[in-house]
This record gives C-alpha cells, sequence and structure tokens, in this order.
C-alpha cells in the first residue's frame, strides 16, 4: 500500500493486509458497524476511503488490542461518533469511553470484579514486533522489582544506635 497515494480508494485486499485481518472480518464488522460504508462498484467489489481505512483501524485497535467488546464499540460510535474512532485510528489517544474492557456482561461475580480493573494507559501499549514470551518476561521482571521495593518497605526499620 506505501506506493499509492495517501488519499486513493484501497481494495478489501490491501485493508486487510493493512490491518492483518482476514477479508470475512472486514466483511462481517460492515454488518455489525452502520459507519462503515465503503464503495461498491460492479460485481460488489468494495473500495474504502482513506477515512474508511482510519475508522477500521480504529475499530482493530479497540476490538483487538484494547479488548473492547461489538457492542461497547457500538456503542462509543453511537455516543462519540465515527471521527472519534478514526482518530484512534490515526493513532490518537483513547480516553476513558463508556463500553470498554471494563464492561462485562457477566453473572459470574469473579469475572465481573476482575473485569472492572482498567490497566494504567502505559501498561496497555505493547511495542510492536515482540512476541508475547519477550512481553511477559519483561512484565515479570518488572513485578519482581514492585516486589522487592515492597518488601524493602515492610521490613521493620533498624533503630540507629
Amino acid at each position: 500500500m506505501d506506493t499509492k497515494s495517501p488519499d486513493a480508494f484501497r481494495t478489501i485486499s490491501e485493508v486487510a493486509e493493512d490491518l492483518d485481518i482476514p477479508q470475512h472480518v472486514l466483511r462481517f464488522w460492515e454488518t455489525r458497524f452502520s459507519q462503515i460504508k465503503p464503495l461498491k462498484r460492479g460485481g460488489g467489489r468494495r473500495y474504502y476511503r482513506p477515512d474508511d481505512v482510519a475508522l477500521l483501524k480504529g475499530i482493530r485497535r479497540l476490538l483487538y488490542g484494547e479488548g473492547y467488546t461489538i457492542k461497547g464499540l457500538q456503542r462509543i460510535l453511537k455516543e462519540q461518533g465515527p471521527r472519534h474512532v478514526q482518530a484512534i485510528g490515526r493513532g490518537g489517544p483513547i480516553g476513558q469511553a463508556p463500553g470498554g474492557p471494563s464492561e462485562v456482561a457477566s453473572s459470574d461475580p469473579s469475572q465481573v470484579a476482575s473485569a472492572n480493573w482498567t490497566p494504567p494507559p502505559a501498561a496497555r501499549s505493547v511495542p510492536e514486533g515482540l512476541d508475547d514470551i519477550t512481553v511477559l518476561a519483561a512484565v515479570m521482571n518488572e513485578l519482581g522489582e514492585c516486589r522487592r521495593i515492597l518488601e524493602r518497605a515492610l521490613e521493620p526499620a533498624v533503630e540507629a544506635s
């Protein structure tokens, strides 16, 4: 997609490759999010405008990166509008929006309690290109350091003689 102008329309295969998701997921999202309206030409071929691509990137980021549900994302689109999600797709801040990962439709109290915790923004962003093992190892090291700090803070104070 780098050879095209930023204002050029994109095919479904180009958008799917750019977002690293299958084409059928894009078609499914069209059924769930009425704001996705690619231009359709003969034979039903889809062409996505730059705003459509930004919206899809925002949807992908919120669903896959931030853990939002489809229902929660539909609420964001309804209450804050597609421009908000497009801005997120262009790398803008997410902010605290309703329907996010902290809202869980579950009757299991243990799931609800753990789901109400929302990680701080710094903990949500994982640098691209790192595999899960690398990320988990870094988190474990950080937790170990936190434990050492807490243990030192809880040690009985040594009186100066």
